[in-house]
């Protein structure tokens, strides 16, 4: 038995949308940002051969998307916001969180047998010291699976990332923690890729600037995290790894607002199949089945 893909990566980036190319966009005349410099009416040539499929998030939704309800419906090819009658912020509610707990690719992988998976991120001690009542939707789906959660350890061995990969937010909380250049937390990440059939990792300061309006804040983390990204491409055989980036709203796009905005948002994706899921790929319920897919085994070619 055989498979469209050995591993697969969901690069999950919280509020990145696609925008126009003004001045309100930090990715204006910003040349170091591809492959994440995508802009509204363009084509990219993207580098390692990558495809984009422009992405709806709002899913058929009044108001704008929000990050609980598109986080979900990323995580299990459910469509939240119409399961729930309303785009939902935050954390998930005990409905999101039951669509989670039933449904999340996580659940469906180690159902079809789908071994290992992981979710790549670093929890710190304080997360199990004070839980907190609310949790997000990657958390809640890891609970559901029965995983085991990365902490410190994990990260100084090499086997976690944390949200924010250069280390600089844990130094600063007092752990002690090497800090990471963005070429080495690709590279670090690669090696967990290679090691799992699927990996999740997320990335949010992009939907945290957003909030603060912060240029010079969104300049200096979408550079940082460009050369993460092309420096994890770089270590992957591409012929049998795909690789899907994706957002569940935009927001950075458009620092001339606090809120998120009605963009689509891009699913950037590498590897073999990226010409299929490029056509397959039309909103954020396409996700999941598109990872259950690529990692479903293939029935043998019988010769005779």
């Amino acid at each position: 038995m055989r498979t469209k893909s050995s591993s697969v990566l969901l690069f999950f980036i919280d509020g990145l949308g696609i925008g126009t190319r003004e001045p309100q966009n930090p990715f204006h005349e910003l040349d170091d940002a591809e492959p994440l410099a995508i802009f509204a009416g363009e084509s990219p040539e993207l580098p390692f051969g990558g495809r984009l499929a422009r992405t709806d998030a709002r899913l058929g939704i009044e108001g704008r998307p929000q990050s609980a309800s598109g986080q979900t419906t990323i995580l299990t090819g459910v469509n939240a916001p119409a399961a729930i009658g309303a785009h939902k912020q935050g954390f998930p509610n005990p409905p999101l969180l039951d669509i989670i707990r039933e449904h999340s690719v996580f659940l469906q992988l180690k159902r079809s047998g789908i071994e290992p998976i992981t979710f790549a991120n670093t929890y710190t001690p304080g997360f199990f010291e004070r839980r907190p009542r609310w949790i997000s939707a990657t958390t809640a789906a890891v609970e559901a699976a029965d995983m085991r959660f990365n902490v410190v350890d994990d990260l100084k061995a090499g086997r976690a990332v944390f949200h924010d990969f250069t280390n600089a937010l844990l130094i600063e909380r007092g752990e002690t923690v090497k800090p990471r250049s963005p070429e080495e937390a690709g590279e670090i990440l690669a090696g967990i890729v290679m090691a799992h059939r699927f990996t999740l990792y997320e990335y949010f300061l992009t939907d945290r600037v957003g909030h603060e309006q912060d240029f010079h804040g969104a300049r200096r983390i979408i550079l940082e995290l460009a050369r993460m990204i092309r420096a994890l491409l770089g270590k992957l055989d591409l012929t049998n790894t795909t690789v899907l980036l994706t957002s569940d709203h935009g927001n950075i796009e458009d620092l001339s607002v606090r809120n998120h905005t009605l963009n689509d948002v891009p699913t950037l994706i590498w590897g073999a199949e990226n010409e299929a899921l490029e056509r397959s790929i039309r909103s954020l319920t396409d996700i999941t089945p598109a990872i259950c897919q690529l990692l479903k085994p293939e029935p043998a070619t019988i010769t005779q």
